[in-house]
């Protein structure tokens, strides 16, 4: 009789097989699993990776005790005599309405990203976990994700199959449509002198990128300031807004310049730096010719070698220091090349004379006045260079032709030698023809 009571009792159990759907109730809670009665002869455990994709999910919150769930069987006996089950598996196989609609009508999604895995985000919809692979994710690439998680972003579907559960959603094109959408709409209202603000988003040896909401314009290292600019990392910080004008459109090509016009130092310029005109400024650069003085913000004078002292000096570096104050006058004016001369020596008394008239005094005091043309004082030094190298060269074709001339010699003497040895023969052979001759004729 106990036989045939176990044998009711194994019959009244139903049968399950591993990928099956089945229906249960909840009968406890815990805080990592949640039992549920199949109307098996064993329970069915659900864990909680199973159940949601939200790690940080409280299950007591979820789901209670007589709540009725349906799962698919993972396996029978999980090894110790339970089943093990999954909800989440029911929900991603069947078919999502949301998805479907929006994989037909490239309807755009947006969800929060429940996480960050090797090579993309994973950001859930209506229970169905969406793979967004990296490439995907932004126009540019990024090799750290991290900062996407928990982020709600908004993609479209570009492959939903259920049978093979691949959900793939994309970013990028969303990113690149509003990036043109804005541009369009930028270059629509935006005209050459238009004066604009911006952020600065990334910063080269050339130049710096700023972001002026919907595109991004140039601001060259020349368009920076009326000054000199060593290095626009500097000036600038990724961060930074930064007040510019248009300086040109070409195409999707947007210059920028921070030269106002009404900040340009070489506006009245022949009033502002006439020349003798005492002016004070700090040495901005040395160099081997001179030193540029900075006389007013963007306005640079160059103070020759030869006008800083009095006394002969190699180097403008061996009385001088970058960022010293010194007071010079102006001896002359270029506005149109905006160039300026400057020179300390002018403003030096003159040494005494001793005696009577010393012209030699006379032209070194003179040449205070005198313009310094920098560039006529390099082809001068080219010239000297030239004229010293052709003098080296013309010793050097002397020296060789002295070199070659007993040679010479030698091979004169020699040739001579051979005619005189050879003067016997060719006379035998002029006789022994003319006898042949003689022969011949008899």
């Amino acid at each position: 009789m106990s036989e045939s009571f176990e044998q009711m009792l194994s019959e009244s159990f139903v049968t399950i097989r591993n990928g099956e759907v089945v229906k249960g109730t909840v009968i406890a809670v815990k805080e990592n699993e949640i039992v549920l009665n199949i109307g098996y002869k064993a329970d069915g455990i659900i864990h909680k990776n199973d159940f949601t994709n939200d790690p940080q999910a409280v299950l007591s919150e979820l789901v209670h005790e007589g709540d009725e769930l349906e799962a698919k069987v993972i396996k029978v006996n999980d090894g110790e005599g339970q089943v093990q089950l999954s909800t989440r598996r029911v929900r991603t196989e069947k078919v999502s309405p949301i998805l479907e609609e929006a994989a037909e009508n490239h309807t755009v999604l947006t969800a929060p990203v429940t996480e960050v895995v090797k090579g993309g985000l994973t950001v859930t919809v209506d229970d169905v976990k969406v793979f967004i692979p990296a490439s995907l994710v932004s126009d540019i690439f990024e090799r750290d994700l991290s900062k996407y998680e928990g982020q709600e972003i908004s993609f479209v579907l570009t492959e939903y199959n259920v049978r093979r559960h691949r959900v793939i959603g994309d970013r990028k094109q969303l990113i690149i449509a509003e990036k043109k959408a804005a541009l369009e709409n930028l270059l629509s209202q935006l005209s050459v002198g238009d004066v604009i603000e911006g952020t600065v988003k990334s910063i080269t040896d050339f130049g710096v990128f700023i972001d002026l909401g919907g595109a991004d314009g140039l601001l060259h290292i020349s368009e920076m300031s009326w000054g000199r600019i060593e290095s626009p990392k500097k000036q600038f910080k990724v961060g930074d807004t930064v007040r510019t004008f248009v300086k040109s459109i070409e195409g999707n090509k947007i210059g920028l310049s921070r030269k106002f016009p009404d900040e340009n130092p070489w506006a009245n310029a022949e009033e502002k730096f006439a020349v003798g005109k005492v002016v004070t400024g700090t040495v901005a650069r040395l160099t081997d010719f001179g030193a540029f003085v900075e006389i007013e913000k963007g306005v640079d004078g160059l103070l020759h070698v030869s006008q800083i002292q009095r006394e002969r000096v190699e180097k403008p570096s061996d009385v001088l220091t970058q960022g010293q104050e010194v007071t010079a006058k102006i001896i002359d004016l270029d506005p149109e090349n905006k160039k300026i001369s400057l020179s300390m020596k002018a403003l030096l008394p003159r040494p005494e004379r001793r005696g009577g008239r010393n012209r030699r005094d006379d032209r070194e005091n003179d040449a205070d006045e005198v313009t310094v043309d920098v560039e006529a004082y390099i082809r001068k030094m080219e010239a000297d260079e030239a004229r010293k190298a052709a003098k080296e060269a013309q010793a050097a074709a002397e020296a060789a032709k002295e070199e070659a001339a007993p040679a010479v010699e030698e091979a004169v003497e020699a040739v001579e030698a051979a005619a005189e040895e050879a003067a016997p023969a060719v006379e035998e052979a002029a006789e022994a023809v003319e006898a042949a001759a003689e022969e011949v004729t008899e």
